[in-house]
């Protein structure tokens, strides 16, 4: 089966592109991609595929401007809807697209579904939301089966964003738990994903990925700590409420209360679909955190 794979170079692409090995070409920006292809600039002829695995995308940064915020869309959206246009011609038989829990738009939960609406708000979360929704368009039109994956904090060896912010913090002596950890938040493995990937080439659907367990957020930092050979430091969450009232009313203050209430509540999702349709059975995913 010929395959292609986008975002090979990024954290997720490279577990992805270790089990999809065999006949995989790789579409990007880098001198090692098979095919070289910045996704913003004029579409090239594509050769046909068997299925296209899109990884790519642009995540793990808080925007400070508009300029910034046009990022996610030229690199989520257009350059998503420009793969699409090079695909056209000889439309692969699957395209699976990398997509994120975020579309869902909220901070606090359990077990939410795939049926929950997309309320995502962030230019991150907005998006992806109408990345979906082209891809999806463009499968039917098409005859292409879909398959979206929506995924929570991934973990693995040097995980990007709040994942690594936290090991880094922890190694450096900085950092403090919030009151007792206990919020859970959904986390999924990359290695899990990635051998979903490489044998669902059939399958069609969207679908949330988790690990099931959704750690604590002590069970997250004790794991790191552990590997660090460091100690968690705690902090009552009483001796934040006023900072976070103060940074209410500071531009750029870095506590606020709705940050500190995110930190503190859980955010869990569903996967059942996943098992049942898919035969999904991941690992922990703190089994495959390595900071």
């Amino acid at each position: 089966m010929k395959t292609a794979l986008t975002g090979a170079g990024g954290f997720l692409g490279g577990y992805i592109r270790q089990a999809l090995h065999d006949k995989l070409s790789t579409i990007g920006r880098r001198d090692t991609s098979t095919i070289q292809w910045d996704f913003k600039a004029p579409i090239p002829q594509l050769p046909a595929f068997d299925r296209v695995v899109h990884a790519a995308g642009k995540a793990h940064s808080i925007p400070k401007n508009k300029a910034q915020a046009d990022e996610f869309f030229a690199v989520n959206l257009t350059a998503t809807k420009n793969l699409l246009t090079a695909l056209s011609a000889t439309p692969p038989r699957q395209f699976v697209f990398i997509s994120t829990v975020a579309v869902y738009g909220r901070e606090t939960g359990e077990d939410l579904n795939e049926v929950e609406p997309l309320n995502g708000t962030t230019p991150y979360a907005q998006s992806k939301i109408e990345a979906e929704q082209a891809i999806k368009a463009w499968g039917v039109q098409h005859a292409c089966k879909v398959l979206i994956l929506r995924l929570p904090l991934i973990t693995g060896e040097h995980p990007p964003g709040n994942l690594q912010a936290m090991a880094n913090a922890i190694k450096r002596g900085y950092y403090m738990r919030i009151g007792s950890g206990s919020a859970r938040k959904s986390m999924v493995g990359a290695p899990d994903v990635a051998s979903l990937i490489a044998r669902a080439t059939d399958s069609a659907g969207i679908y949330n990925l988790t690990d099931g367990l959704h750690p604590s957020i002590a069970e997250v930092d004790l794991c790191l700590a552990n590997q660090l050979q460091k100690r968690i430091k705690k902090l009552p969450e009483a001796w934040l409420t006023l900072p976070a009232r103060m940074g209410d009313f500071i531009p750029g203050f870095p506590l606020t209360t709705s940050r500190l209430q995110k930190l503190n509540s859980t955010l869990t999702f569903d996967d059942s679909k996943a098992r049942m349709e898919l035969g999904w059975k991941p690992q922990p995913a703190l089994n495959a955190l390595k900071p």
